[in-house]
């Protein structure tokens, strides 16, 4: 396989700066309040070079929600390797979420009336990396139901898409904006709160 030449290896520099900049505003804004002048003007680039990239603002988009998707992907292979149990693995998933969530580094996911929802389910890099993901993370919690780490008469599904909820939580936004509390606090908090809830622990 040939090297890419100058030129590819600059075009893909340019697309990371894109997607970066697209990565920002989705935090920033979302979906619907974004528009491709601003993702141009953050590049410092002309409008119709960043077409040149990416044909519409939800080509734009997607490409953002394929790269979250990509590098969850490779933070789930690289907790596959750890000799820890299927439960250690998904409270390694919902640190990383919420790490990425804290530094600004997590484009909210689209809600069920969001037009960005209609046009990643279309997509089929993004529909390809939601299916993985979403099998392995499947696969963790069905394993760490039947070890009696998570509660067995929950369906797998509804375990599987409130974590992924916690990838839109304003609860950890709204804690770090209050100033009142340290990082990896306001982090373990909320991991206990997703796995043992809120409610007292009661004796028999």
């Amino acid at each position: 396989m040939n090297a890419p030449s100058v030129r590819e290896r600059m075009l893909r520099v340019r697309e990371e700066a894109i997607v970066d900049a697209v990565n920002s505003l989705l935090i920033e804004k979302g979906y619907e309040q974004m528009t491709v002048d601003e993702v141009a003007a953050l590049v410092g680039i002309a409008k119709a070079s960043l077409y040149k990239h990416f044909p519409s603002k939800e080509a734009l988009a997607a490409a953002a929600m394929v790269r979250t998707l990509q590098r969850a992907q490779a933070h789930l292979a690289e907790l596959a390797m750890r000799p820890v149990t299927a439960f250690e693995r998904l409270r390694g998933v919902l640190r990383w979420i919420m790490q990425m969530q804290y530094d600004g580094a997590m484009p909210t996911l689209p809600s069920e009336n969001s037009a960005l929802r209609g046009v990643l389910m279309a997509d089929k890099a993004y529909g390809s990396l939601l299916m993985t993901v979403s099998e392995t993370l499947g696969e963790w919690i069905q394993q760490a139901q039947h070890d009696g780490d998570l509660q067995a008469h929950l369906p797998a599904d509804v375990v599987l898409l409130t974590l992924y909820a916690r990838a839109c939580d304003p609860v950890l936004p709204l804690l770090k904006a209050s100033g009142q509390h340290p990082r990896e606090s306001i982090l373990e908090w909320l991991e206990a709160s997703f796995f043992r809830g809120i409610a007292a622990p009661r004796g028999p």
